[in-house]
């Protein structure tokens, strides 16, 4: 997405087959970790020496296969860096992982500008080679002159320099949020009235005789949705939106900054003309189209969202004349109430952390004839991780890790991370899902999920399958979830569709005391209910979208962060702004996304279109399963995005399906 004896590259041979060794070993020491990332990048120079060392004519095999071997030393020391850095409880190693990401980024940047490598490249002949070989010639080509490769040596030393500062501020500003958890202090429990019981049990008074709730996933959702309190509410939104506040103001400063200077140095206006080129997209101009294009096709539905909002409000407050975005959950759980008679409430039981895993297995399992049996004998980095073996039949595909509820200076949001990508007859893939759901082991009674968790928990899992079903290509550049960032999302908010179906719902959806599963009107309203503040969702995406876009496309000098953001604020947000609040500090996609946020919904509509093909078929069919995984999952990056969608749809997609779902039109 991240020393002994490198695990991962020992091979035995039985029967003159190769049989792939995989790692058991997933914890580190700090000082493992560094002499882990040391021998990796030792091995990546011996192989760039023995390529530049070549003496005649260049072909495949000695050029292009042993760059191949180097750039799998390289992805797998980032990937390891990388998770974890973001997930090892003990601070010397997730330091020491950020070491090693500074390492091999400083590494790539410099293969990236080393221009006797680019000729080596260029020279050879790949004419007569397959379409997926020709590809990664054609990308890295690319991605050599996007570096700025042909540029003088002061302007790419400037650039190696440049690289570095954006790689150590990045892990800054992920850093000061994922360290800064905060919470707000309730002086009794009539103070959580609104809220569900188990919520309410699980957080008793402390010995100061207060009640303690943080920032955390499971205390902060729940707790804006439901608790009556409008003061504990505005206080529990105010200390949210301090997180990485002060100290992100500076950072993502520096690092805007350092982006554009990049940026004009290899000769781009600013960093969103960089960053969007080899998107789907094409330039930043599009995705300003874009978001404004979905942002107005919104703004009439959204608009009635808030009326409906703002009328039940002047119920208990007359002189009311908008809605604060700290108060619209909870009023929208209210007039989904009225309006559906539905709760979030009343699904809540229906969904134990335990059983929606098992059912998440199930379903994907049937989907796409899989198979998920737990890993034995692994060396974890913390008691809740667990890990587990995907099969398709008697072959392993992949294994993963399951990290999935919060702790102190644990990744705050949801993701995958890649381990390893997964390369054929070398490496299997291996990846890590990176989530905080309520742990069955600190709630008093059983773990219950939002159903928003659940949609999440199937969305991140979507990746973890796209990145499995997809690393077993020959090239390390184009195995995974290696295809155009714009699409990155596509598959894996597919997935969610599954969430709303009551068949679906009702294989894992069971209720903790009685075992009856979620009753199909329920899950009817909840699909119904589900419609109202979906546009004003939309505009609140359009604003993130056009903050990240509207950070990168100008001088940063030109603007201060949080005018910026109070003033698009005003244009796209459906809520009115909360002043002395900065969410810019804890949106964590300014690091990893910068730009180009926009990519969620683009993807949304794309995943919309291809969802339409299940629709039509059956939400289980198999030949529409098995068409999907080898038209788009299992092919990775070795094609464009958009030739895999018309592949599996048979024809180009199209904005068809996302309208429809925008203006309402019933689920299926």
């Amino acid at each position: 997405m991240k020393y002994r004896t490198p695990l991962f590259v020992i091979v035995a041979l039985l029967s003159a087959s190769p049989i792939l060794a995989i790692e058991t070993n997933f914890n580190r020491t700090a000082g493992e970790m560094k002499r882990e990332i040391d021998n990796h990048l030792a091995a990546a120079q011996t192989l760039l020496d023995q390529i530049l060392a070549v003496d005649g004519d260049r072909n495949v095999k000695n050029t292009l296969v042993p760059m191949n071997e180097m750039n799998i030393h390289l992805s797998n020391a980032a990937s390891k860096s990388e998770l974890l850095s973001a997930v090892h409880p003990e601070k010397s190693v997730r330091e020491a992982a950020d070491a090693g990401s500074q390492a091999v980024a400083k590494f790539a940047t410099e293969l990236s500008l080393n221009r006797d490598l680019f000729n080596a490249v260029q020279t050879v002949d790949v004419s007569k080679s397959d379409a997926e070989t020709k590809r990664v010639v054609f990308r890295t080509l690319r991605d050599f002159r996007r570096s700025g490769v042909d540029r003088d040596d002061e302007t790419r030393q400037r650039v190696k320099m440049i690289q570095d500062d954006i790689v150590k501020i990045g892990q800054q500003f992920d850093r000061n949020i994922a360290e800064d958890v905060r919470h707000i202090k309730l002086d009794s429990p009539g103070d959580l009235a609104g809220l569900p019981d188990d919520y309410i049990r699980d957080h008793a008074p402390g010995d100061d005789g207060k009640i303690t709730i943080t920032t955390n996933y499971p205390d902060y959702v729940p707790f804006m949705k439901y608790a009556d309190s409008t003061d504990a509410r505005r206080r529990m939104y105010d200390v949210y939106r301090h997180r990485g506040f002060p100290n992100n103001l500076e950072a993502l400063s520096k690092l805007t900054a350092k982006r554009h200077e990049l940026a004009t140095l290899l000769g781009y206006n600013n960093w969103a003309e960089y960053i969007t080129e080899d998107k789907m997209i094409g330039n930043d101009e599009a995705v300003e189209a874009f978001i404004n294009k979905i942002a107005e096709l919104a703004k009439p539905p959204s608009r009635n969202d808030i009326t409906e909002l703002l009328a039940y409000k002047k119920q208990h407050d007359p002189a009311a004349t908008q809605i604060f975005d700290y108060e619209a959950g909870y009023f929208a759980e209210k007039v989904k109430g009225e309006k559906f008679n539905f709760s979030s409430q009343e699904a809540r039981p229906y969904f134990e952390f335990g059983r929606v895993q098992q059912g998440l297995f199930d379903v994907t399992g049937r989907l796409f004839n899989i198979q998920f049996r737990p890993a034995g004998n692994v060396r974890l980095w913390h008691e809740n991780v667990t890990c587990w073996d995907l099969y398709d039949g008697d072959k392993i595909l992949g294994r993963f890790l399951l990290d999935l509820h919060p702790r102190e200076g644990k990744y705050k949001h949801a993701a995958c991370f890649t381990y390893q990508t997964g390369v054929k007859g070398k490496q299997i893939p291996i990846n890590a899902l990176v989530c905080n759901f309520p742990n069955p082991k600190t709630t008093s009674g059983p773990a219950m999920m939002e159903h928003g968790d659940v949609v999440t928990f199937f969305h991140e899992f979507g990746h973890l399958l796209h990145a499995i079903f997809a690393g077993h290509h020959e090239w390390v550049d184009v195995g995974g979830i290696s295809t155009e960032w714009d699409f990155v999302e596509a598959p894996s908010q597919m997935l969610e569709e599954w969430c709303w179906n009551v068949d679906v719902l009702q294989m894992f959806g069971k209720h903790h005391r009685t075992n009856e599963p979620i009753p199909a009107e329920m899950v009817a309203k909840m699909r119904a209910a589900s419609d109202f503040g979906k546009a004003t969702w939309v505009r609140q995406q359009m604003f993130y979208a056009s903050m990240s876009l509207n950070f990168h496309n100008q001088d940063p000098t030109a603007f201060y962060t949080t005018d910026l953001v109070k003033e698009l604020a005003q244009k796209y947000a459906p809520y009115a702004y909360v002043p002395d609040t900065y969410m810019h500090c804890a949106f964590g996609h300014l690091n990893g996304y910068s730009a180009i946020y926009y990519t969620y919904m683009w993807s949304l509509v794309i995943a919309k279109d291809m969802f339409s093909e299940f629709e039509k078929n059956g939400i289980f069919d198999k030949e529409t399963a098995r068409r999907y995984r080898r038209a788009v999952l299992s092919t990775g990056g070795s094609d464009d995005a958009a030739n895999l969608v018309e592949q599996f749809l048979g024809r180009p997609y199209r904005f068809n399906a996302y309208g429809d779902w925008l203006k309402g039109k019933p689920k299926r």
